[in-house]
């Protein structure tokens, strides 16, 4: 009889443990379906908005699986009848002493939180912090890295992200300045770039409209400078200053409007 009691004591011990990982589990599992059920019935269509969608949805997953962690633990062990309060109480002093070595570790977390719920940047997206501009590669709850157009890749903590500029958030400008000689006709060249402007011919990479011609920019030493512009789709303004400048030279040499270029003048000694 006392052996029987003793068995039943034993397998309570194993069958508790159990059935606390599994309702654990099956808790994470109904959660986690429901969240990417809500995302995929989201009304949110537009790529970027989705995109965060996305990242907001797998941190929140990541947040309640450590939770149901350490409740199953916590249930775990008081099956086993230990004082989970102690442990409690060292656990928090433990962390109180690690909070301290790792004070950076812990700020470039939240700074990540922060990143992903404020919306400042996503994965694609290009931005520039300090002097440094790029592509975001990568982006983790620790640190970002950015790519430049030359290939080198720069890591950042996240918690010395204080000020970035963000190219993807809304619309930029491709503006191209072009140097006109002095001797030329104004009203010819501001009709021949006008004309260009309205050519339906020419393509402007991720143009979301047509050329401006702004006007007379600036009055250089040996030129008269134009200004040009045009508004382009978010981080495509490089493109499409060069296809824009091209065009440019080619509809004024076409049109025979000189465009000034630097000259040496050599001054021989001898008469």
């Amino acid at each position: 009889m006392v052996l029987l009691d003793q068995f039943k004591i034993d397998i309570g011990l194993v069958i508790k443990p159990l059935l606390y990982i599994i309702i654990g589990f099956i808790t994470y599992i109904i959660i986690k379906n429901t969240l990417n059920h809500a995302e995929k019935k989201s009304s949110i269509n537009k790529k970027h908005h989705q995109k965060r969608l996305t990242t907001i949805n797998i941190l929140v997953q990541n947040i309640i699986k450590y939770i149901i962690i350490i409740f199953v633990v916590i249930a775990i062990l008081s099956t086993f009848g230990i004082n989970v309060k102690s442990i409690l109480a060292g656990i928090g002093i433990t962390a109180a002493i690690l909070g301290l070595a790792f004070q950076d570790i812990a700020k470039d977390f939240l700074a990540g939180i922060s990143i992903v719920l404020e919306d400042q940047f996503e994965i694609g997206d290009t931005i520039q912090i300090g002097e440094f501009m790029g592509e975001v590669v990568s982006f983790g709850l620790r640190t970002t890295r950015i790519k430049d157009y030359k290939g080198a890749t720069k890591i950042i903590a996240n918690h010395t992200i204080t000020e970035l500029i963000n190219y993807n958030l809304y619309n930029n400008l491709a503006i191209v300045d072009i140097s006109i000689d002095y001797s030329e006709d104004l009203d010819k060249v501001e009709k021949v770039l006008k004309e260009m402007a309205e050519d339906e011919l020419i393509k402007i990479p991720k143009a979301k409209g047509k050329i401006q011609v702004l006007g007379i920019h600036e009055l250089d030493s040996s030129s008269i400078v134009y200004r040009l512009a045009v508004e382009v789709n978010r981080a495509e303004y490089k493109e499409a200053e060069r296809v824009l400048r091209k065009e440019v030279v080619k509809t004024l040499t076409k049109a025979n409007i000189k465009i000034p270029y630097q000259q040496i003048e050599v001054h021989n000694g001898n008469k």
